[in-house]
């Protein structure tokens, strides 16, 4: 189990956005004030049956009052949406994790260019307002399939004035290129990414390209990378702390087995895109699967839920 604080917040809203997205506002039922948070963060809701779902707030970081997040149902999904959309109303109480940031605006960055599909609006809306709040420069291109089914489009428009610019697909779709073209690949400009595969998968393409350092390059994943060659091997461990030795099976994953032998490792989606349980390592090939850390974490970051090492790493832990 993850070790971080769950609260128990209060629905204080309910309202069908879309179809198919529900938008919650929820509100401490004694604190007049949530934890901080940054645009791009998500929290954790935990369900009945002990699943653990992560949703993006897309609410406004100034106002701690309240969180707000949008939740798609996914009908072909793993079931937390379905029981939120059918049971979730206004007076219940939902139990939430302190907002964890893994995608958030650059403090270096001087203009900001917000690409959305779908659902995928939900952080690069929160990291809309920020940026607005902080004075800074931005365009947000939001792509969806029809103008009725984009959610959460009022809302964007709102904030974003005549810096919002749409894509839809029965009317024109994104042209990744042109629109690469159209930018100003000046070192203070960030590009941010967010929504199904096929639109972020473009997004890499291009920059690459185009040569866009990745660091000035962020997305925000929902789903684990697919990597139906690889094959896991057996490994080693070494805890720094104390200099016990583990052996993690190839059909294990570190994060198991370290629990297994009595260290608590918080935890939260198991698939290498929340970041709960990243830690760091001080020598040792690791073999990188998680969709979270960037180049340069990599070089002494790992997710222990996800990622394995070639032989042996050493574990800060």
């Amino acid at each position: 189990m993850s070790a971080r604080i769950i609260m128990k917040l209060t629905v204080i809203d309910r309202v069908e956005d879309c179809a198919g997205v529900l938008l919650l506002s929820l509100r401490h039922h004694r604190k007049p004030l949530l934890p901080a948070w940054r645009g791009g963060a998500h929290v954790d809701i935990h369900l009945p049956d002990g699943k653990v779902r992560q949703y993006s707030l897309c609410g406004d970081p100034c106002s701690r009052e309240t969180y707000q997040v949008a939740i798609q149902r996914e009908t072909t999904g793993r079931g937390g949406s379905n029981w939120i959309h059918d049971q979730v109303g206004a007076g219940d109480t939902v139990h939430v994790s302190a907002p964890r940031t893994n995608f958030s605006l650059d403090d270096g960055a001087e203009r900001h260019v917000f690409i959305a599909g779908g659902i995928g609006v939900t952080p690069l809306l929160a990291m809309a307002r920020e940026a607005r709040t902080n004075g800074q420069d931005f365009v947000f291109h939001y792509c969806a399939r029809r103008r009725a089914d984009a959610p959460l489009l009022a809302s964007l428009a709102s904030v974003c004035a005549d810096r919002l610019v749409t894509h839809f697909s029965d009317e024109q779709r994104l042209d990744i290129d042109a629109m690469f073209a159209d930018l100003d690949a000046a070192e203070g400009t960030h590009i941010y990414g967010c929504g199904p595969a096929r639109l972020t998968d473009a997004i890499r393409r291009v920059a690459r390209v185009e040569g866009w350092p990745e660091e000035r390059v962020h997305f925000e994943v929902f789903q684990p990378a697919l990597d139906d060659d690889f094959k896991p091997e057996p490994f080693e461990i070494i805890v720094a702390s104390t200099g016990q030795r583990v052996t993690v099976p190839a059909d294990q994953s570190a994060l198991s087995i370290l629990r297994e032998q009595g260290y608590s490792m918080p935890s939260s989606c198991e698939l290498g895109v929340c970041g709960a349980c990243i830690c760091g390592y001080t020598d040792g090939q690791v073999i990188h699967r998680d969709s979270v850390l960037s180049l340069a974490d990599r070089q002494a970051r790992m997710t222990p839920c996800i990622s394995r090492a070639r032989n042996s790493v050493t574990l800060d832990i």
